[in-house]
């Protein structure tokens, strides 16, 4: 299987999803888009996974390969591959489908539980937990696409991952992170976690996310586990 995967900044990697790559003998390519590198051809990409960046989904005059990276996953989507988008990825994705993507009224950053929708799939149900302690960090949010299923919500934001005929799914949360990976966003995204006193409570201090990275084993293995199901949602479609 050909995994090809997006990304925004250089300090926001694939995490766990790149071991599970290894792990399996599946090809790994990336598209680089902040060191200028061009997209693949959708014949040699199999599973596309879209990862996160601080910039916005509207955010084209400043990054103008948004536009050119919207298009590829529009033809993604409509030419059968699997897709897997995180935080920013999540968002495009919901917008190439149609939905509104928005500010939040407040960032969440750190760790909050997210809880299953009552519309889960079973193919999710049966490696979600019913409420799962996840890391965040977002300032903006999604509408649900039309004929998207949502997967799972939090108490600051509604709308924290969908899915789309079993092979498209979108996670607003983060559960391909390592402690390198979280660590990295704290030492280049310090800047988010000052906000007014009112939004305190849904974004923690450096301090506190540092401190309980002990919750990252139970997202690192729902990240093992939904893989696990895109791969042989992959194969399915490819027979």
């Amino acid at each position: 299987m050909n995994v090809h995967w997006l990304q925004h900044v250089p300090f926001e990697g694939l995490g766990v999803i790149e071991t599970w790559v290894r792990d399996r003998g599946h090809r790994l390519d990336c598209t680089r888009f902040w060191a200028g590198q061009r997209l693949p051809e959708l014949a040699c990409v199999d599973l596309l996974v879209v990862m996160g960046g601080p910039m916005g989904v509207c955010d084209e005059k400043r990054y103008p390969w948004l536009v050119e990276e919207k298009r590829f996953i529009r033809e993604a989507a409509d030419t059968g591959r699997t897709i897997l988008g995180i935080c920013l990825g999540a968002q495009l994705l919901a917008q190439v489908f149609g939905a509104e993507v928005h500010a939040s009224t407040t960032r969440e950053i750190g760790w909050f539980p997210v809880t299953c929708s009552d519309a889960l799939p079973d193919w999710a149900a049966e490696f979600s937990e019913r409420e799962m302690m996840v890391f965040h960090w977002h300032g903006d949010s999604f509408e649900l696409p039309a004929g998207a299923v949502h997967l799972y919500a939090s108490r600051c934001c509604a709308n924290q991952g969908f899915a789309i005929d079993d092979r498209i799914v979108g996670l607003q949360f983060h559960a391909e992170m390592t402690e390198t990976g979280i660590q990295a966003l704290v030492d280049h995204c310090s800047d988010e976690l000052e906000d007014v006193p009112e939004n305190k409570q849904w974004i923690q201090p450096a301090r506190q996310i540092i401190d309980n990275l002990h919750f990252i084993e139970a997202p690192q293995r729902y990240m093992s586990a939904l893989l696990n199901q895109l791969e042989c949602q992959t194969q399915s479609l490819r027979s």
